[in-house]
């Protein structure tokens, strides 16, 4: 089964009175449980396409499903719900909030649930563990390594148990060292969690982690 059919897609910006297209025609299938990693020079429509299949952005033409969601038929507020219940984001510079500790922002998406206190701290400390930073809960953004921060990242966004998660450039900002370990933990979220992942990356040792490399050049997938 496929968890993204992507369908005829197209889309373009506007930049005053031009018209510039980012994407054209675009036909995808991810399976179920895949790893799948998107590469192409900067400005090939990467980004554009992962935020189309995240529903962060619409397409002009096409159809998008994510587990049989039909996601362009979706209203705003239906959008936003269904992100929430269905998506986990990994950034290419963390997004985590300042002020709160590494537990208080991985608790972040659950506050959108209807999940008790109880049950919101018992999902955040297993995310947490999942990905190593147990001894950590209590710790700000601040007082942790660029590594470690973006594991805090990875906690948060399977502290839902997503259906897809979806990461832009997610190793972009981080040391080799640091690189690494975020790939393995990828990995093992696909591997021993089953999770479906989407990796936006220009990075040739991150795209060897995934099962499948597609390549986007001037808005097609080559």
């Amino acid at each position: 089964m496929n968890i993204v059919e992507v369908r005829n897609v197209s889309k373009s910006y506007r930049r005053e009175s031009l018209k510039i297209p980012v994407l054209e025609n675009i036909d995808l299938n991810v399976p179920e449980g895949e790893f799948l990693a998107l590469m192409g020079p900067s400005g090939s429509g990467k980004t554009t396409l992962l935020n189309l299949i995240a529903g962060i952005d619409r397409p002009d033409t096409g159809s998008i499903k994510v587990a049989n969601d039909e996601v362009t038929q979706l209203s705003e507020s239906q959008l936003a719900e269904w992100r929430s219940n269905h998506i986990g984001f990994i950034f290419q510079f963390y997004n985590l909030i300042p002020v709160l500790t590494a537990y208080e922002n991985v608790e972040l998406p659950l506050l959108l649930t209807k999940l008790s206190r109880q049950k919101r701290e018992e999902n955040v400390k297993i995310a947490l563990n999942v990905v190593g930073l147990s001894d950590r809960l209590e710790h700000y953004p601040k007082q942790l390594s660029g590594g470690q921060q973006q594991r805090v990242a990875i906690a948060r966004a399977i502290v839902t148990d997503p259906t897809l998660i979806v990461a832009d450039e997610p190793t972009g900002d981080l040391d080799k060292t640091s690189a690494t370990e975020i790939l393995t933990l990828l990995e093992r979220l696909n591997q021993e969690f089953k999770k479906s992942i989407i990796m936006v990356t220009h990075d040739q040792r991150a795209a060897e982690k995934a099962h499948t490399v597609r390549n986007l050049d001037k808005g097609e997938l080559v």
